[in-house]
């Protein structure tokens, strides 16, 4: 463990929680319990980013003295009162946290980057990538919601819109391997679906159950990733694919569609059909209408435009390419391989290089560098 490094990032650590609205002696208290945290798990699993790792885990430290705090408060308040004989009914701190931190106050997107940057751990540049911003551009928003609820009590909870999209975000990020947050998304919206009756929070869970369903079958031993169409199936969740579309069925027949129902139903397409070959390729193209009907996401229109190529042809699938802006995430990693499927290895490798310059992390970098070599050791250049 090294203690000099310990000791340098304190005093920073320490100011970040006092401008995030801690009061220096909790916030003392806070980074103490964190680096005693760190003395346990460095050496181990040190992490790729130690002064986050610390703020989090202080930030959470803090969070948790405050609600014990306050909760001691409220039962010295109540000290005389019985409380009613019976069973109690179990509730969930942190699912109670991303309530709050949607607070009324801050607009959706504000609520949404606090309550990741807050509460799940997640740092400025994953927010950032996640919203397709520059990651200055998110460290403002952050700051702002931050000055907004200074002044405010948090005592009045967010929708369960805004809720479900931090906790979609959180498991992207924790699916995608960065960090490993995916079951405790899951966990959490099984405890919101179980807590509310409401369509798109099923369509939440059950899209978060067909995605991890493949979990195990995305990456190969050596860690590169494996592309959809060349994953091997049976390693595929069939408890957790069989669990989400009845969720999702539930959910469908209510009538009330939503952004996540429709998400979930693309997912369960690709998880019904045995083989890639048989994947319903028109049906894909017909739910993600639907999504951009309900979205307008760049993204969705970038996805819709690969299942065009898929059920069209690669022509197709170039034409609706075209119509997106150029510097959109993956966009060049789209073209290069439609042009493939086009019959153009030149340009697919070129494009595939390009892409792969742009990755926004290590394993699909290497991917698509994989890629362009594969196509220019079959040209011979």
């Amino acid at each position: 463990m090294d203690e000099a490094l310990l000791r340098s990032l304190t005093p920073g650590v320490l100011g970040i929680l006092v401008r995030r609205g801690a009061d220096f002696a909790a916030a003392e208290d806070a980074v103490q319990d964190a680096l005693v945290d760190a003395v346990r798990a460095w050496p181990a699993d040190p992490p790729r980013d130690p002064k986050g790792w610390l703020v989090s885990v202080a930030w959470r430290r803090f969070l948790d003295a405050t609600r014990s705090d306050t909760a001691r408060r409220r039962r010295e308040e109540r000290v005389e009162e019985e409380p009613v004989p019976g069973p109690v009914s179990a509730a969930d701190d942190t699912l109670q946290l991303y309530f709050l931190c949607a607070h009324p106050s801050l607009t959706p997107s504000s609520a949404v980057a606090l309550t990741l940057r807050a509460v799940g751990g997640l740092t400025t540049r994953q927010i950032a990538q996640a919203y397709l911003v520059p990651e200055a551009t998110m460290a403002q928003r952050v700051s702002r919601a931050k000055r907004t609820v200074s002044g405010v009590r948090l005592d009045r909870p967010g929708d369960v819109a805004t809720v479900l999209r931090v906790l979609y975000l959180v498991f992207n990020e924790g699916y995608s391997g960065d960090v490993d947050l995916a079951a405790e998304a899951i966990r959490l919206t099984r405890q919101l679906a179980a807590a509310i009756d409401h369509p798109e929070v099923a369509g939440l869970l059950a899209l978060m159950l067909l995605h991890h369903a493949r979990r195990a079958a995305r990456t190969a031993p050596d860690g590169s990733l494996v592309p959809l169409a060349e994953q091997d199936r049976s390693r595929w969740d069939t408890g957790a694919i069989a669990e989400g579309v009845a969720i999702l069925q539930g959910a469908l027949a209510r009538d009330r569609l939503g952004e996540f129902q429709a998400q979930a139903a693309v997912a369960a397409l690709h998880a019904d059909a045995p083989t890639a070959g048989e994947t319903d390729w028109a049906q894909i193209v017909e739910w993600y209408d639907e999504l951009v009907g309900l979205t307008g996401n760049p993204v969705v229109r970038l996805n819709r435009a690969v299942a065009v190529g898929e059920a069209d042809g690669p022509r197709a699938g170039l034409a609706a390419l075209a119509e997106l802006d150029d510097t959109l995430p993956r966009h060049t990693a789209v073209a290069a391989y439609l042009h493939e499927r086009d019959g153009d290895p030149v340009t697919a490798a070129r494009l595939y290089a390009e892409a792969a310059r742009k990755a926004p992390n290590l394993a699909e970098r290497d991917h698509l560098t994989r890629q362009a070599a594969r196509l220019n050791a079959g040209r011979g250049g």
